[in-house]
């Protein structure tokens, strides 16, 4: 089992670990991690292992084992493989993961004020989409929506988190936002993002990583919205700064 150490410290950029196995794809488990592993429409995060001898490993994304409770740390082709037991370091690019960090956050400001459910979504440390079922095409203006976006990011919003049981939130199925992705259940509980004071912005599961305000974001922009269906609607957000 890895702890996941970035679920309750986006901001940890280097952390120790101890090498629990390697797989015959070239796959590092290790015992906690500070970096994502792919799930939720975000990518898993790139970065650095280092040896003790100090040579270092380059890491092109992360993943989940099979059954999540392993983190996998996919090592880019040809890479010398640590040992069982050897003691690493942990580095992320961090410049990728914090700009996955603002986008998230972004869209989940963008779910605040795009009142319709999400069909689908995907987040890139430049901008990200989110995907609505919307059964009035001109129901969200995309200059109107940028504005809104803009506003709520210059509020400098908190952003903190807090655990509720399976039960609470099956007893609470509006705090679901997505149609297609539901939050992991069967730890026992679930992690719920909230903006602004006691979530009075956004409140929604979510495993992704946030910023701690919605300052951090800086200036965004809706870029596009696309027609995918008669019903689907594509709302494309990019970082301008």
């Amino acid at each position: 089992m890895t702890e996941a150490l970035f679920r309750e410290d986006a901001y940890l950029k280097s952390c120790t670990a101890t090498v629990l196995e390697v797989n015959d794809r070239g796959g590092i488990v290790l015992d906690q991690s500070n970096f994502y592993a792919t799930g939720g429409g975000q990518p898993g995060d790139s970065g650095t292992l280092t040896l003790a001898d100090g040579s270092s490993i380059a890491i092109a994304t992360t993943v989940y084992g099979e059954d999540r409770s392993q983190i996998v740390h996919v090592a880019e082709d040809g890479a010398t493989l640590p040992a069982i037991g050897e003691n690493v370091e942990l580095a992320l690019d961090w410049s990728r993961r914090f700009g996955m960090m603002r986008v998230h956050t972004a869209l989940h400001l963008m779910c605040a004020l795009v009142p319709f459910p999400v069909t689908g979504g995907q987040i890139s440390p430049e901008g990200g989409r989110l995907d609505f079922d919307i059964d009035d095409p001109g129901a969200i203006d995309k200059d109107t929506l940028s504005a809104g976006l803009q506003a709520l990011v210059q509020a400098d919003h908190g952003i903190s988190q807090r655990w509720i049981s399976d039960a609470e939130l099956e007893a609470n199925p509006g705090l679901v936002r997505t149609m297609s992705v539901k939050p992991p259940m069967g730890s026992g509980k679930v992690r719920l993002i909230a903006i602004g004071e006691d979530g009075t912005v956004d409140l929604q599961p979510c495993g992704g990583t946030h910023v701690a305000s919605t300052a951090e974001i800086g200036n965004i922009a809706i870029t596009k919205i696309e027609k995918k269906g008669k019903n689907n609607r594509r709302f494309r957000l990019a970082l301008m700064d």
